[in-house]
């Protein structure tokens, strides 16, 4: 997959920028934006699965493990079949991060959050991709390990049913972070009926009053590449 180009509207809020950047950021964001899609191919891969909702969580066909909290049976109600995704836009985002840091704080962060804001496109353009050739009369939004109150320790059996380090060089830390660190996992339901949406965001999470990235100032969906 191509990197096509990438929000830097998106990628400045990520900055922590209010309102319109100034002609400095502007050209720091192009600068780290054209670095970016030089290097980066993003990659995904996508497995569809069987879902059953029971008193001790949801059950997947393609995991032995049930996924365990409230929110993620509420996610998924109603919905017969879901999809795991899991995407990546590999090492390189890591290297260019890293490197740029030694020389050059700025660019380093300005590289981070382009990339931030191309892992959200890559999803959004793998969700189309992949509905485009399955059976999904109604679906669910990507929801993720480390959302609400599903566990974060899931990561690892996300990676494990797709078998994304062997398709796409993606693997989990002890802790369950992401490596490459700009990376997503997620699952969407898929439901022959209309299903509710749900409300998105901190006012919906069940952990937002003791959310270390609200308390500084961010949220979760800006470093789903990490959570996620």
């Amino acid at each position: 997959m191509e990197l096509l180009p990438v929000s830097k509207a998106e990628a400045a809020r990520y900055m922590g920028v209010k309102g319109e950047p100034d002609p400095s950021v502007k050209e720091l964001l192009d600068r780290a934006e054209e670095l970016v899609r030089g290097k980066v191919r993003p990659k995904y891969v996508y497995l569809e699965t069987g879902v059953e909702i029971r008193e001790e969580g949801v059950l997947l066909g393609a995991m032995s493990e049930p996924l365990t909290g409230e929110d993620i049976k509420r996610h998924l109600k109603g919905c017969g079949k879901a999809v795991l995704l899991a995407a990546t836009l590999s090492q390189e985002a890591d290297k260019l991060i890293r490197q740029a840091a030694v020389t050059n704080v700025a660019e380093s962060l300005a590289i981070d959050c382009i990339c931030s804001a191309a892992v959200e496109q890559v999803c959004n353009r793998a969700e189309e991709e992949i509905f485009s050739r399955i059976s999904a009369p109604y679906r669910t939004w990507r929801f993720s390990p480390g959302y609400g109150d599903l566990p974060i320790t899931h990561q690892r059996g996300f990676i494990l049913a797709l078998n994304a380090q062997r398709r796409i060089g993606l693997t989990v830390t002890d802790s369950c972070l992401l490596i490459p660190s700009k990376s997503v996992t997620a699952i969407i339901g898929i439901s022959d009926a209309p299903v509710a949406k749900g409300a998105k965001g901190c006012g919906a999470c069940t952990m937002r009053e003791s959310c270390a990235y609200r308390a500084g100032g961010r949220t979760c969906n800006i470093n789903t590449v990490h959570l996620a």
